[in-house]
């Protein structure tokens, strides 16, 4: 009986992944960006220092952060000027100069893009998207305009903050959908902006920050790309060394926020994630980590778990077959990972609505008071661990 509702939850996932787009998944299979951004090449053969430059694609976080602390002021603005995309992107290089390189790296792409061809523009590049992202306040840690774009962003200020949190987002977002009107809570822009709000209500003497990170090409739609971990896996390197650069630049170590497909990159992630570089990770509406149980992530930092009631992902499969699937669901008491309401949380995107049991949860997960964290109704010993 046991290999027959495997046998069909199996199959079910299949017409689920292959058959539940109607017939276009085929057509939205995305192209992983991993390489450093346009310019590298030109960075490295600068020599205008009478010394090599740090390389994108292979220096570390910790000896990019050395390299950048050897430079004057002066130095580190010169570099930053003739190279805005390899700094604005460079994990390890000083926050508030990746500030500064990505305001004129996106200048530079809106003033290109206006010169250009208008039926040659990516989905999520305009000049009014540019234009927005260069609003005074706006803290644009990342940014990558190749493909579908790739983003990052700050509030708080993370150079002073003690406790900080960064937002791992799920399918379908990107540049262009990164901060979009629609469905908010479902965008990594209005996660990091309600946690951040809600952390500053529960502990205002506490400096805090949240970063949104949309750095990984994710899923468009249901699909093959769903479905699998390639693009996890293509992920997965960037957020690890993203992680390692906050740390080599002396910021908190933060909890990590995994929403839906986001959860599966942090599960792949998470056995190469270097020590203290994560505090706690959160698997949130999650399809699968791609691990049985939360011991198999390999990680030393506290695993924890939640999906509301109406969310339509605890509909789908938990398991891997030929490829396709995520394994188990966090939930499931099995998995290991402490698990915590999320009650007042409607459907698969409002998690970080305020007013849910969920939001209130992560700020006081992010803000270390665990003892107030409400662990889900049937979680014994996740009441018992907090105390």
């Amino acid at each position: 009986m046991l290999r027959k509702r495997r046998l069909a939850q199996a199959i079910g996932l299949v017409l689920i992944s292959v058959l539940g787009t109607g017939g276009w998944a085929v057509e939205n299979v995305q192209k992983a960006v991993t390489t450093p951004p346009p310019g590298a090449a030109a960075w490295r053969a600068d020599h205008s220092l009478s010394r090599s430059l740090p390389d994108p694609a292979t220096a570390s976080p910790a000896a990019v952060a050395r390299f950048f602390a050897s430079l004057t002021d002066a130095q580190q603005r010169g570099l930053a000027r003739r190279h805005p995309l390899t700094v604005g992107n460079l994990d390890g290089a000083p926050i508030s100069l990746r500030y500064r390189a990505n305001f004129l790296a996106i200048k530079a792409e809106k003033a290109a893009l206006e010169r250009s061809d208008p039926t040659a523009r990516q989905e999520g590049q305009s000049a009014a998207r540019y234009a927005d992202l260069l609003r005074p306040g706006r803290q644009i840690l990342a940014f990558d305009p190749r493909g579908r774009g790739q983003i990052a962003e700050v509030y708080g200020n993370l150079e002073t903050a003690r406790r900080t949190a960064v937002v791992v987002p799920g399918s379908d977002i990107d540049l262009g959908s990164f901060d979009r009107a629609k469905d908010p809570y479902g965008t990594p822009s209005r996660m990091a902006q309600t946690l951040h709000a809600k952390m500053a209500e529960n502990a205002p003497a506490t400096p805090t920050a949240v970063i949104a990170w949309a750095g990984y090409t994710t899923p468009v739609g249901l699909g093959p790309d769903a479905a699998t971990g390639r693009l996890a896996e293509a992920g997965a390197p960037r957020l690890n060394r993203f992680l390692a650069g906050l740390k080599a630049t002396g910021a908190a170590a933060p909890t990590v926020l995994c929403h839906s497909y986001g959860s599966v990159l942090c599960g792949v992630a998470a056995p190469a994630m270097s020590p203290g570089t994560a505090s706690d990770l959160v698997f949130l509406a999650s399809p699968g980590t791609r691990t049985d149980t939360a011991a198999e992530l390999g990680t030393t930092a506290r695993v924890w778990a939640a999906r509301d009631a109406t969310d339509w992902i605890g509909d789908v499969p938990h398991l891997r077959l030929l490829g396709l699937g995520h394994g188990a669901d966090p939930t499931d008491p099995a998995y290991g990972a402490r698990r915590v309401s999320a009650d007042r949380a409607e459907g698969h995107t409002g998690y970080f609505a305020p007013g849910t049991d969920s939001l209130d949860n992560f700020a006081d997960i992010t803000l270390g008071a665990y003892s107030a964290v409400r662990c889900a109704a049937d979680d014994q010993e996740c009441r018992h661990d907090l105390g």
